[in-house]
């Protein structure tokens, strides 16, 4: 069986808005009240996994869930017209195209019993994302439905919350050799809440039957959360042997390295110094929200946002960075201006899972004609934007499901709806 990293996306919804939910993530709270343009996110989307299917990448995607979630307002007897604005907007949100959040996934090469494991984020801290978990789990089982290679797992409970592979790590020699596992937890962020509990962590890495010699628990840096590293995929990220990070990454940096170190030599650290690219640089940017992929040619590349490229500090160090002869040697800009300004950039939109792609169901599964056939449901569904006073319009309301529709009747998912 040939274990590759595929890269699941999340499809922008055309629910898309900016109505600043997101307590911690300075690009969401910065533009609330914006308007937001759902049809050209969604093709932004698309054409980054297009970038992802021409560098020789497998490529997946999910589907945008059921919005308004009206299950979820019925819980609090509630209506889209006579609800809150803030239960409105939460009730509306396309947050779950961050598919970063959707779950952690550990590799088969990495269990005990030689499967891959997925569990689904409850995602509790933000009320517009703790009601994702159910639409996220029915698209986990139905995609990696076959339990000779796959174990799904259900959220973990309250009060630990958890926020998926956004706080998560990998390393390893190759994506199909056994690595080790590093969770990273939050214990608080002056005024911004830590999201990502530690029993949460412990819990999933239970379930995932990891071997606890190699799986590692490291705190999110205070001093990062308290910036607006929401996540730690804000501040650090991790391919194969190589670890890509800040240097206020981690509460306890040193002891982190050696602890890697110990567990893997052959790890390589890439240490951004602040003195070169300070946290408010790097939080801009996303510059660490990059995916970092291996090539089939060899060598590892970072998928950017283009938003990078603009920052000339940020770019400079990473020019510089590529050419030094090291492990990352290719810059790859990608424009996902409209996630961005959601405070989500490449890496927020992608799930890594790393398995045998003819064992994933294939309705999620991308290539170029598939890809063009989602452009042409986005183009002729998705509205062209949305302003946060209209979300209470039952004429938005029906264009948005009936979009949805559209697209799982396109894929031939339509037992989703």
């Amino acid at each position: 069986m040939a274990l590759v990293e595929i890269n699941f996306d999340g499809i922008i919804g055309p629910s898309h808005n900016y109505a600043g939910l997101s307590l911690g993530n300075l690009a969401s709270s910065s533009n609330a009240g914006a308007a937001s343009y759902p049809k050209a996110a969604a093709l932004q989307g698309i054409e980054k996994m297009r970038t992802n299917l021409r560098l020789g990448l497998a490529q997946g995607f999910f589907m945008p869930l059921d919005r308004p979630n009206k299950n979820w307002l019925d819980g609090l007897s509630v209506d889209m017209h006579s609800a809150e604005p803030h239960i409105r907007a939460a009730a509306f949100s396309a947050s779950a195209m961050w598919a970063a959040n959707a779950a952690t996934v550990s590799p088969a090469p990495d269990t005990q019993d030689g499967r891959c494991h997925l569990s689904a984020a409850n995602l509790m801290t933000m009320a517009h994302r703790s009601h994702e978990w159910p639409g996220t789990l029915a698209q986990l089982k139905l995609a990696f439905a076959d339990d000779q290679y796959f174990a799904v797992h259900g959220p973990i409970p309250a009060p630990f919350g958890d926020e998926g592979a956004a706080n998560f790590m990998r390393l390893c020699p190759s994506h199909g050799e056994s690595g080790i596992e590093i969770f990273v937890y939050g214990k608080t962020g002056g005024p911004f809440p830590a999201r990502q509990h530690f029993e949460a962590s412990k819990a999933i890495a239970r379930a995932h039957r990891l071997d606890p010699v190699k799986t590692l628990f490291v705190q999110q840096s205070e001093t990062a959360i308290a910036a607006g590293a929401f996540h730690n995929d804000v501040v650090a990220v991790a391919n194969e042997h190589v670890l890509f990070t800040h240097e206020y990454a981690f509460e306890h940096p040193e002891q982190t390295y050696a602890d890697i170190k110990r567990l893997m030599p052959d790890a390589e650290i890439i240490i951004v110094p602040a003195n070169r690219i300070s946290l408010a640089d790097a939080i801009q940017s996303y510059l660490f929200n990059a995916q970092l992929v291996t090539l089939p040619e060899g060598g590892m590349a970072l998928i950017l946002p283009s938003e990078a490229q603009q920052n000339d500090r940020v770019w400079g160090w990473l020019t510089e960075m590529a050419a030094s002869n090291g492990p990352i040697r290719k810059l790859v800009p990608v424009d996902v201006r409209q996630s961005m300004a959601n405070g989500g950039g490449p890496a927020c939109l992608r799930l890594r899972v790393v398995a045998d792609p003819t064992t994933v169901d294939p309705r999620f599964i991308a290539d170029e004609a598939k890809l063009d056939y989602l452009a042409a449901i986005v183009a002729g569904h998705w509205p062209e934007t949305i302003a946060p006073n209209q979300l209470a319009d039952p004429a938005l309301v029906q264009q948005v499901q009936s979009a949805r529709v559209a697209l799982l009747d396109a894929c031939d998912l339509g037992t989703l709806s």
